[in-house]
């Protein structure tokens, strides 16, 4: 179990990670998830893709400029650089499976106009104030 991220800045909140498997080999790392109720990772965006199987919980995620929500068994997958974001309800933990490449990019976080660009969406701006239901 490892911290999700080193960064002081309050980008993300209640996330722990685990490696389960990465074997440079086949280029690929296959990583666990959990994020606490009320929690959410970090709002970000990279050139490798990523590809997400939920296994417990609910909650809702942003990617590519549309919100969704998320429930056990769900896949979701991550273009490059699509901006996203994954958030637990308010009642139970998220927990899910990341698979990426071994090799990845670092994230890059939006620009205040970015930011300010992707809330003109009422959804969106919803969705960034952890106004979701559950």
């Amino acid at each position: 179990m490892r911290p999700y991220k080193e960064d002081e800045r309050a980008l993300f909140k209640a996330v722990t990670r685990q490696v389960l498997f990465s074997d440079p080999e086949q280029s690929s790392e296959l990583r666990y998830f959990e994020v606490a109720p009320g929690g959410f990772s970090t709002l970000e965006r990279h050139q490798h893709t990523h590809s997400v199987l939920i296994l417990r919980g609910s909650g809702h995620c942003l990617v590519d400029g549309a919100v969704r929500e998320l429930n056990t068994n769900d896949l979701v997958s991550v273009p490059p650089m699509a901006w996203h974001q994954f958030r637990a309800t308010q009642n139970e933990p998220l927990g899910f499976l990341c698979m990426v490449n071994s090799t990845r990019d670092k994230p890059q976080l939006p620009t205040a106009e970015q930011f300010a660009a992707l809330q003109r969406d009422p959804a969106i701006a919803a969705f960034l104030r952890g106004d979701m239901p559950g």
